[in-house]
């Protein structure tokens, strides 16, 4: 009948439901940290540039290929509920910064891995927690330290910081074209708030299409639609574009009640048509009115409105999506509309080219040669679709790199240098704290030279030698000595261009630090299976409700519903 516990008394008790389990102590954190220990073991290969990439296919057959540790383990389906916590410090790490997920999942492997020989010599888990919260406190000071501040719009920097980020992608042989648009992008974009910048990432449209190659990727002031122009005798391309954002329908509303209408004869029914198209056509008038030639139009256009339109020369485009809708108007500079009597020339947002393009076998809409575009569009190419998806991936992580750097413009270098050079000031501070948090301190600072050693061993160098020959450069005081994986030597970072935002170092230590002291707090592991059907005294199952021994064998009882729980 489920778990048994016992009291003192020898007296069985029964305290979970059946097919409850309870792991309790030592074996609930020895299992809970080996399942973590699996997931960063997973992602592990997959840092740095010599990282290789997943494939991952789901039970209907999709594959997916990629680098990002997310994306990855978003994929996989985990079950175990501890290595779920891991699983979600990637997730924040992507919306947060965006990049540097695997690394936050590296290191809190780590942090795992090394508190569990503490364990082993009997420390208390308590005393690691606390270790290992005022080591990454201490941490994110060392990194905050050696971080350099630029100027938010300084375009080579902000063009190193995409290509790092892209470096580990499959994109870098393209890394520097992408960095070029991703760059004129995200400064499109960004609004000047007193000193300080602001960075909506969703004013980035990004489209992606299979066919050509990643070089063909290029960026678009103004937006891309992915649908067509509506009618066949619509021209196919304006210049010098007026565009009016309509998001109410070019059709005849139903009234709001329902109304019978009686017609006795012919004549009346054409009156009654003829006065439709007399709506129709007055509402197309207003639009010609303003002085539009392009119209975009969140709801649907009636069939005669598409004729009006057409015969007036205006391209016409409609069900786009809201959001797309408020992209547009960041882009063009028109104000959407609800109401037609409403519409004037002052609303309407201007373009240069307003074209339908064939791309693909698709035709899509492009606005483009906005002014000055608060919203623009990353139109990424690639030979197949799983390549366009991983593209899409890397940019992504790239736009929110320069991002982050725009809005807080510090830098640290890349290739492991400020992990190192963080662990070693660890250890010297380590020294002074008294009774077991000292060793705790000093396993953190271990755990954080975690990074460094990954991308040494996914490079194929000696792991250990390179580790120690880092920690004695970091020692003479070269903060920005970190390694160098394509040249497969240690090197200074910072001249080898490969920076990386403070933000994201600091996310990575917090993130991963929270999650180890989270699952090493943990005991005991209680699962309860819940019953099946509703609790008894509602439906019985046929034979009696599960786990009421012998009510089914009883006369007339057989498959009685509602008769479980009324014995």
């Amino acid at each position: 009948m489920g778990m048994q516990a016992t009291s003192k008394g020898n007296m069985p008790v029964v305290l979970l439901k059946d097919g409850g389990s309870e792991t309790k102590g030592r074996d609930a954190q020895k299992n809970n940290i080996a399942a973590a220990k699996i997931i960063a073991e997973i992602v592990h290969t997959s840092l740095g540039p010599r990282g290789m990439d997943k494939m991952l296919v789901d039970s209907l057959g999709d594959v997916t290929i990629t680098n990002d540790g997310a994306t990855i383990l978003k994929e996989i389906d985990v079950q175990h509920p501890a290595a779920k916590m891991l699983v979600e410090i990637s997730k924040t790490t992507d919306n947060e910064v965006g990049d540097g997920t695997t690394s936050a999942v590296v290191l809190a492997g780590a942090l795992l891995e090394n508190a569990e020989s503490l364990l082993d010599q009997d420390v208390h888990p308590t005393i690691i927690v606390d270790g290992y919260r005022k080591a990454a406190k201490k941490a994110k000071q060392f990194l905050e330290s050696i971080g350099d501040t630029i100027s938010p719009n300084d375009k080579t920097i902000l063009n190193k910081i995409a290509k790092t980020s892209m470096q580990t992608k499959l994109v870098r042989k393209d890394s520097d074209l992408l960095a070029d648009i991703i760059v004129k992008s995200v400064l499109a974009v960004s609004e000047k708030d007193g000193e300080k910048y602001d960075v909506d990432i969703d004013d980035i449209k990004v489209e992606k299409k299979a066919g050509g190659s990643i070089k063909d990727s290029t960026i678009i002031q103004g937006i891309v639609l992915d649908k067509e122009i509506v009618h066949g005798g619509m021209p196919k391309k304006i210049t010098d574009a007026k565009i009016a954002l309509i998001n109410t329908a070019l059709e005849i509303s139903k009234t709001e009640t329902d109304a019978k209408i009686n017609i006795s004869n012919p004549q009346q029914l054409k009156s009654f048509l003829d006065e439709e198209n007399r709506m129709l056509k007055n509402m197309v008038d207003k639009v010609i009115g303003s002085g539009a030639n392009v119209v975009l139009c969140q709801k649907g256009i009636d069939d005669m409105a598409q004729h009006y339109l057409a015969k007036a020369g205006i391209i016409a485009v409609r069900r786009i999506k809201e959001s797309d809708l408020t992209k547009l108007a960041k882009a063009t500079g028109a104000r959407i509309v609800t109401n037609l009597d409403d519409l004037f020339e002052k609303d309407l947002g201007t373009a240069e080219v307003v074209e339908e393009k064939k791309i693909e076998e698709d035709k899509w809409v492009f606005i483009e040669g906005c002014r000055h575009p608060k919203s623009v569009t990353l139109l990424l190419r690639g030979g197949s679709q799983r390549v366009v998806d991983e593209v899409e991936r890397s940019v992504h992580d790239a736009l929110m790199v320069v991002k982050d750097v725009i809005v807080n413009p510090v830098v640290v270098a890349g290739g492991g240098a400020p992990e190192t050079y963080a662990a070693t000031k660890l250890r010297n501070w380590a020294k002074s704290l008294e009774g077991r948090e000292q060793l705790a301190a000093e396993k953190f600072a271990d755990a954080l030279e975690s990074i460094p050693l990954n991308l040494a061993e996914n490079a194929g160098m000696d792991p250990i030698d390179t580790l120690t020959a880092l920690r004695s450069r970091q020692l003479k005081g070269e903060k920005w000595t970190g390694i160098d994986v394509m040249k497969g030597k240690i090197a200074n970072m910072k001249s080898s261009d490969i920076i990386e935002p403070l933000s994201v170092k600091l996310q990575i230590v917090s993130a991963s630090s929270e999650a180890a002291c989270m699952i090493l707090r943990i005991d005991d592991v209680i699962a309860t299976q819940k019953s099946a059907g509703p609790p008894p005294g509602g439906e019985g199952m046929p034979g009696g409700m599960p786990g009421m021994g012998g009510m089914g064998g009883m006369p007339g009882m057989g498959g009685m519903p509602d008769m479980g729980g009324m014995m």
